[in-house]
C-alpha cells in the first residue's frame, strides 16, 4: 500500500520506511515556533524541566506578533519574556520592531519553512505552512516546551481525506471561497484530526497566496493539517527564499484516503461565513441587506501583497461609506513595503482607511479594531466565534478581500459586481 504526502513526511522524520494511520510515532521537528501569547508558557515550562539550552537555535523562532506593539504593561511583559530568552539562547529567528510579521506569513516570506519540513507553532494555524507541501500542526505551549528541549515531538498518525477542486473559477472567486465553501459543506468537525490534502485541476491555477489562505483555515474544519502536492508554483516561490535545501514529497497512486470529496469550483460564488461559525456560510447572492459598522483586511489568512491588490483594485477612487472603520493590515514589513511602493497605500488613504504597522491584533480581539456591543464586521480572518473581536454581543461576518473592500464602500455586505466601473481581476 502506498503513503500519502503527510505519510511520507511523518516516516522520514520518525525514521521509518513507512507509516499508516493510527500508527503512534516519535519524529523529529525541523522548526518550532511561538508567539507572545503561547511562548512564554513554554519557556515558562521549558525552564522547569531544566532546559539550559535549545536543542537548535537556527531551528526555534519567537515572533511576538498578536500584541504588537504592545498595547498595555501584560503584552510589554509577555514580550520581554521573549526578547530575554531569544538573547540568552541567541536565536538566530527572532523578530521585533520594525521586524515583525503576522508568524504565518513571515516564515514562509522569509524562508524559515520550506517544503518536506515537519513543523510545529504553538499556534492553531501552524497549518498554513501545508500549503508549500510542509507537514505542519498546531501544538500547545507545553508540546513547544518539549521540542524546544529535545528537537521531537510524538504524534498520532492522521488519516488523510482528498478534497479535489475542478473546474474553472467564477470572477471574484479565490482561495478563501474554496475553504469557506468546504468548511460549509463538511462543518467544522468534519476533518477532525484528519489530513486534508488538495488536489485537482484547479489547484494549478492558485496562487501561493491562495493555497496559503485554503491551508490556514483547514483548522477550522477539525483538521490535524492541511497540505498541497509541492509544484512548479511551490518551486517559484520558495527557490529564492529557503535557507535551508527542500524536499518535494507527493502521493502515492495507490494511497489510502479516509473519504474523497470532490467540489466543482465553477458552481461556487464568492462565501461570507455567518456568525458564529467558519461553516455557517451563504453564497453572496444570498446574503440579503446587511449594514456593517467595520471592515479589517489582512491577519494570516489574508493579508499577502496579492490580497491588498485586490481591495486596491475595488477601492481605487472611491470611499468608505459614513461611520464605517476599514482597517487594513498588511502581513509583514516586507507586504508593507510592496503596498507603499506600488501606491496602494495611497488609494486606501484616499479612501479613509486606516493602515497599520503588520500585528495579528484585530482577529483575535487584542487591539486596532475591537467590536462593541452591537457591531457587525467584515473581516478577511478565518474566525468569528462569539465575541472573537471583541464584544459578545458583536457580530463577524468572513469573507474574502474583495467582497470586504466592496462592503467597506457600500456600509453592508455586499459584491464588487454592485460597484460601476470594477471590471474583474
Amino acid at each position: 500500500m502506498g503513503m500519502t504526502i503527510t505519510e511520507k513526511i511523518l516516516a522520514k522524520h520518525a525514521g521509518l520506511k513507512e507509516v499508516q494511520s493510527g500508527m503512534l510515532i516519535n519524529a523529529k521537528v525541523d522548526i518550532a515556533m511561538g508567539n507572545d501569547v503561547t511562548a512564554p508558557i513554554a519557556i515558562a515550562e521549558f525552564k522547569k524541566a531544566g532546559g539550559h539550552k535549545v536543542f537548535d537555535r537556527n531551528r526555534v523562532v519567537i515572533v511576538p506578533d498578536h500584541f504588537t506593539p504592545n498595547k498595555d504593561i501584560p503584552s510589554a511583559q509577555n514580550s520581554k519574556i521573549l526578547r530575554d530568552f531569544a538573547r540568552e539562547h541567541k536565536l538566530s529567528h527572532y523578530y521585533e520592531g520594525g521586524q515583525i510579521g503576522v508568524c504565518h506569513v513571515l516564515l514562509p516570506e522569509q524562508g524559515i519553512v520550506v517544503p518536506g519540513d515537519l513543523v510545529i507553532g504553538a499556534d492553531s494555524h501552524t497549518c498554513t505552512y501545508g500549503a508549500l507541501g510542509a507537514f505542519a500542526t498546531g501544538v500547545g505551549s507545553t508540546d513547544l516546551a518539549a521540542v524546544m528541549l529535545t528537537g521531537e515531538l510524538w504524534f498520532k498518525v492522521p488519516e488523510t481525506m482528498k478534497i479535489v477542486f475542478r473546474g474553472k473559477r467564477n470572477p471574484w472567486v479565490t482561495g478563501k471561497d474554496l475553504i469557506l465553501h468546504v468548511i460549509g459543506q463538511i462543518g467544522v468537525d468534519g476533518a477532525t484530526y484528519r489530513a486534508m490534502e488538495f488536489t485537482g485541476e484547479t489547484v494549478r491555477d492558485l496562487t501561493m497566496a491562495d493555497r496559503f489562505t485554503i491551508a490556514n483555515m483547514v483548522v477550522e474544519a477539525g483538521a490535524k493539517n492541511g497540505i498541497f502536492i509541492p509544484d512548479e508554483i511551490t518551486r517559484d516561490y520558495v527557490q529564492y527564499r529557503a535557507e535551508r535545501e527542500f524536499t518535494f514529497y507527493n502521493s502515492d497512486p495507490d494511497a489510502a484516503y479516509a473519504s474523497v470529496l470532490e467540489i466543482d469550483v465553477s458552481q461556487i460564488e464568492p462565501q461570507v461565513a455567518f456568525p458564529h461559525q467558519p461553516s455557517n456560510v451563504r453564497g453572496i447572492s444570498q446574503v440579503g441587506s446587511i449594514k456593517i459598522d467595520q471592515v479589517f483586511i489582512g491577519s494570516c489568512t489574508n493579508g499577502r501583497i496579492e490580497d491588498l491588490r485586490i481591495a486596491a483594485h475595488i477601492l481605487r477612487n472611491r470611499t468608505v461609506a459614513p461611520y464605517v472603520r476599514l482597517i487594513i493590515i498588511p502581513a509583514t514589513p516586507e507586504i508593507y513595503r510592496t503596498a507603499m511602493t506600488e501606491g496602494l497605500f495611497e488609494i486606501f488613504l484616499d479612501a479613509k482607511a486606516v493602515i497599520s504597522a503588520p500585528t495579528c491584533g484585530p482577529c483575535l480581539g487584542g487591539h486596532m479594531g475591537i467590536l462593541a456591543e452591537g457591531e457587525r464586521a467584515v473581516a478577511t480572518t478565518n474566525r468569528n466565534f462569539v465575541g472573537r473581536m471583541g464584544h459578545p454581543g458583536s457580530e463577524v461576518y468572513l469573507a474574502n478581500p474583495a467582497i470586504a473592500a466592496a462592503s467597506a464602500v457600500l456600509g453592508r455586505i455586499a459584491s464588487p459586481d454592485e460597484l460601476k466601473g470594477v471590471p474583474p481581476l
